[in-house]
Order: C-alpha cells, then sequence, then structure tokens
C-alpha cells in the first residue's frame, strides 16, 4: 500500500496509461479523481477502480487545456477526498503531419493539451500541493509527507519522430516545466518528476488506418518496435508502475527528473 490514503488526479484517464495508472494507484490505496474528456471511458474507469476498492474514485471530465476546468478539476480532489497529494499529467493527443503540412489547428490543438495542459493542471494543484506545503512547514517545520507531481514526455521527443513536430515539441516542453517547478517546489518538498513511455499499447500507437487521426504508420510501428531491446512495445501498467515509483515515498529524494520507459531502446 504504498500510496495509502493519498489522494491522487489523473488526466487522461479514461483509456491506456492514465487508467492504468488510476487503477494501480487505488490497488496500493490511494483515492482518484479520474479526469478524462469523454464520459464513457471515465465512467468504465472508475467502475474498475471501484471493483478494486468501492469509494475509490470520483471522474471529472473536461479539457486540461481549459483553465477553468482544471481549478474545477483540482476543487474536485479536496471537495471529494479532503486533499490533493499526487497529480499525474498524463492526458496527451496526437494529431500528425509533416511541418510542411501542419495546420495552425493541429499545432494549437496538441500543444494546448500535451503542453499548456501540464501547466494548468500544476498552476491549479499549487493551492493544494505547493501552498499545503509551505503552511505546514511554516506552522510545523516540516511537511507531513512529500506530495507528488508526475508529467510526461516521450521517447519520440527525445529523439525526433517525422511527422510529429506538435506532438514533440509539445513534450520537451514537459522537460522543461518538470526541471522549473522542481526547483521552484523543492523547498516545499514537492517532488517533481517525469516519466517517457516508448511505444505502447494504446489507442494511439495502433497501426494507422485510412482516414484515421491517430495511430502510427505500420513500417514505421513495426520498425520502431525491433529497436527494443525486449522485443514488444510496452503495455500500459508498465509505464504505470514507473508513475507509481515517483507517486510513493520510494522517490521522496528525487525530483527533477525523468525516466524513459521503453524497454531499453537506445536514442541517439
Amino acid at each position: 500500500m504504498l500510496v495509502q490514503d493519498r489522494v491522487a488526479v489523473v488526466t487522461g484517464a479514461g483509456r491506456g496509461i492514465g487508467r492504468a495508472c488510476a487503477e494501480l494507484l487505488v490497488r496500493e490505496g490511494a483515492r482518484v479523481v479520474i479526469n478524462d474528456v469523454e464520459e464513457a471511458p471515465a465512467l468504465e474507469a472508475r467502475a474498475a477502480c471501484e471493483e478494486i476498492r468501492p469509494g475509490s474514485a470520483v471522474i471529472h471530465v473536461g479539457s486540461v487545456a481549459d483553465p477553468k476546468a482544471t481549478d474545477a478539476l483540482m476543487k474536485l480532489a479536496a471537495d471529494s477526498f479532503g486533499s490533493l497529494d499526487i497529480l499525474v499529467n498524463n492526458a496527451g493527443i496526437t494529431r500528425d503531419k509533416t511541418v510542411h503540412q501542419m495546420t495552425d489547428e493541429w499545432w494549437d490543438l496538441v500543444i494546448n493539451v500535451n503542453l499548456k495542459g501540464t501547466f494548468n493542471c500544476i498552476r491549479s494543484a499549487s493551492p493544494y500541493l505547493r501552498d499545503t506545503s509551505k503552511l505546514e512547514l511554516e506552522r510545523d517545520g516540516r511537511v507531513r509527507y512529500h506530495r507528488k507531481v508526475v508529467n510526461f514526455y516521450s521517447t519520440a521527443a527525445i529523439r525526433g519522430n517525422p511527422g510529429q513536430i506538435n506532438y514533440t515539441a509539445a513534450k520537451m516542453g514537459n522537460i522543461g516545466i518538470t526541471r522549473t517547478i522542481a526547483a521552484e517546489w523543492g523547498r516545499f518538498q514537492v517532488c517533481v518528476n517525469a516519466v517517457a513511455p516508448g511505444v505502447t499499447n494504446t489507442r494511439l500507437t495502433q497501426p494507422k488506418t485510412a482516414g484515421s487521426e491517430i495511430g502510427i504508420p505500420r513500417e514505421q510501428l513495426e520498425a520502431t518496435i525491433k529497436r527494443i531491446p525486449f522485443g514488444r512495445p510496452a503495455e500500459p501498467e508498465d509505464i504505470a508502475r514507473v508513475v507509481l515509483f515517483f507517486s510513493s515515498p520510494l522517490s521522496d529524494f528525487v525530483t527533477g527528473q525523468e525516466i524513459n520507459v521503453s524497454g531499453g531502446m537506445q536514442i541517439p
């Protein structure tokens, strides 16, 4: 029970990696707010968490690109469970085109969700993470426990990925956010770290079909998987376990760090 009685917000938690994170946090003792832009998958994820432990989850439907929605999301955590201790900024989307074909609409959409969304969530969470820790330090001389922020970037961003200039720019920006907030909030004992999944079995990484806005071209996907020493893509649970480490007391002296979770794939 590594996160017993902690309260976590997981964005983009209706499916894939986010849902795996929510379920694992619940198994390890946390209560979670499941955020998604679609109600149906959020409800399914909540039902899965409730099967693990009744009363462990509530949902929030809204986009992290909207600062009013992220304010409401963090308030929901505090109102529902009494605090906010862990923020997992998992929400992300892709809209792929090569640079000369990239539209302003798709650039803005991906940047707003993947990069601005991370900023919005951290800013909205600051009264519950930073300010609460600051109050404890001033009142008691120490924090009750380390609060946690876990951001997401991507191995695609580290190596550069044709057709994903918007996505890779946003994900590399999340490294800058991680390091900056770690420096700003370190004195308040708030740990801020980031996870970079490699190819992971989610709907965003399935072979792309004609007319689809998501997915990876089959040849590109197969070539990438061949570079993984473990010989397979990650499953969402593989990523969730690293998120759990960053969310738990096991990482209380770790901040401003990034971990590549890609099965050993070498990145130039």
